[in-house]
């Protein structure tokens, strides 16, 4: 029989994510909370006890976690000899490349994945994957994505394709956070927000984003598909990486604050969309 492959991280995107793998091959998933497992195993994925024992058995393991911490945790409780780590979870540049020297230390593998996109276009197998790591590898890789997304690029060797997520999340932020924004001004004139949306949806600048977005703009329907907490945390990672190179990043600088505002007004559960409520609070501010 075909062994599975593992998958730890049944959180938004990482459960649409596994759920897409196991349409094209056995699964066996790892999640720190056991509630969120109970569907794969419905749908006929193995659900480990631990992540020791995902690595155990499974000689490809894809890991799509919260941070580099959580990272961490399951990395000091796992073996990882002659097994190769996929890593889609987003994470800093530098730490990435630590767990690659990691890895090949303790006679494993190593594979950055990082991917583009948000929850819907993961269930349905619509994400843009960057990945780095050994050509060899990267070709069997490529293979398990396959269900997952409609494009994988070739980034080169670690943390390239990490520095290439955030290159991409820096224009997906900076854009949503200036559609809130153009939203915001249209509400503070007086203009009838279906109007602008119906502008925008079919204007040079639209894409599945803007119109998802703008939808949930005009609706007040914030449910997730990339969630306040882990945008701010990928602005983070963008202004720090940029710091580190010496690069500007004034936009992203911006942007971090507005989120962090955003998750401090009770956004925490909510879309990215919502930080429009931020632009509300400091322009109420501004009135007083």
């Amino acid at each position: 029989m075909t062994p599975p492959v593992g998958f730890i991280g049944l959180g938004l995107m990482g459960s649409a994510i596994a759920s897409r793998l196991l349409t094209e091959q056995p699964l066996m998933v790892w999640n720190r909370s056991p509630s969120a497992a109970a569907p794969f195993a419905e749908a006929g994925a193995s659900v480990a006890s631990s992540a020791a024992e995902v690595f155990a058995t499974c000689r490809t393991v894809f890991v799509m976690v919260t941070d580099e911490h959580a990272i961490d945790d399951i990395l000091r409780s796992v073996d990882v000899t002659d097994r190769t780590l996929v890593v889609m979870s987003t994470v800093s540049p530098s730490r990435s490349a630590a767990f690659g020297e990691r890895l090949a230390h303790a006679r494993g593998r190593y594979v950055e994945a990082p991917v583009s996109g948000s929850r819907q276009p993961a269930l349905n197998g619509e994400l843009i994957g960057m990945i780095a790591g050994d050509d060899r590898l990267l070709d069997e890789v490529e293979a398990l994505l396959d269900p997952v997304c409609a494009r994988v690029v070739r980034c080169g060797e670690p943390p390239q394709a990490m520095q290439m997520k955030l290159a991409v999340n820096t224009f997906l932020v900076t854009v949503v956070t200036g559609l809130a924004e153009a939203f915001h001004f249209a509400e503070t004139h007086g203009l009838d927000a279906t109007l602008l949306q119906g502008i925008l949806d079919v204007g040079p600048m639209a894409s599945f984003v803007s119109r998802a977005k703008s939808a949930a703009l005009v609706s007040g329907d914030f449910t997730p598909q990339a969630a306040v907490p882990d945008v701010l945390r990928n602005a983070r990672l963008v202004v720090d990486s940029a710091r580190e190179h010496r690069g500007a990043a004034p936009l992203m600088n911006e942007c971090a604050r507005l989120y962090a505002e955003t998750l401090e007004l009770g956004h925490g559960v909510d879309d990215m969309a919502a930080v429009v409520t931020a632009y509300r609070a400091r322009s109420a501010a501004l009135r007083m």
